[in-house]
């Protein structure tokens, strides 16, 4: 596989789960990515579990500071070039529970780091050549952005934030940059393990191919719509939900 041959591609939150499996699956199709997450030591095991330092870099830091997007631009220019690529799949759900007794201060957290953060990181790879490379981004939203998730409410209020700003991204850096986003169901990975874990078979029951998603599920479908078979698809969200969302059960 070389669809993303010379690509250049910053991956946020990558130490593990999607992000690592986006990341992976743009090194096996040849492009050279650098991934960002807030634990270092994760960050440098994953970095070597990629291929290392020829094709793999990590920058550790929040996604919500602006300095640590600035010195991820930098330390890329400087180490591969030009970014041609940006996946943004930071997110944060810190509050579970109805929305008429969440927290405030939860929910402004929520939306600086998966929707402002989002715009940042957009500002920065901008900065950083992505207009010029003729790039793609793509942002990773939720199915809980597309209809109601109750208790984790808010977290898909952003993810519906994040979807409309795909779109206005997507007619604002047209030509040049096409932006798209996946709106994936539950996957299993440490951060949505309190949707399945302890009952995975009977949450897995409910979904009409009969099983969760895996990373790799959302991994293929992002490389697909950063390679040349997506080059007339842009401000689009592809649902990536083992039909779950036919059913109208939930997620």
């Amino acid at each position: 596989m070389s669809k993303l041959s010379g690509a250049v591609a910053i991956v946020t939150g990558a130490s593990r789960g999607i992000g690592f499996a986006i990341a992976q699956r743009f090194v096996a199709e040849g492009a050279r990515v650098c991934i960002t997450g807030r634990d270092a030591g994760a960050l440098e095991t994953a970095v070597k579990d990629l291929g290392g330092p020829a094709v793999a870099i990590g920058v550790a830091g929040k996604g919500d500071d602006a300095e640590h997007r600035a010195a991820v631009i930098d330390t890329v220019l400087g180490t591969f070039g030009p970014v041609t690529t940006l996946i943004n799949n930071i997110g944060i759900n810190p509050a579970y529970g109805p929305l008429g007794t969440l927290e405030l201060g939860a929910a402004r957290k929520m939306f600086d780091v998966n929707v402002l953060g989002t715009l940042g990181w957009v500002q920065e790879a901008l900065r950083g050549g992505l207009s010029e490379t003729g790039g793609s981004i793509v942002n990773i939203s939720s199915i809980s952005g597309v209809r109601p998730a109750p208790g984790i409410g808010f977290y898909g209020v952003t993810k519906a934030a994040l979807i409309h700003l795909t779109e206005e991204l997507a007619v604002e850096l047209a030509p040049t940059v096409r932006v798209n986003a996946v709106a994936p169901a539950v996957v299993k990975t440490r951060f949505a393990a309190a949707l399945y874990e302890g009952r995975e078979e009977k949450v897995a029951a409910t979904y009409p191919l009969g099983r969760l998603g895996a990373p790799e599920d959302v991994a293929g479908a992002v490389a697909f719509l950063c390679s040349p078979d997506a080059a007339w698809i842009t401000g689009q969200t592809i649902v990536i939900d083992g039909g779950i969302t036919l059913t109208g059960a939930g997620a």
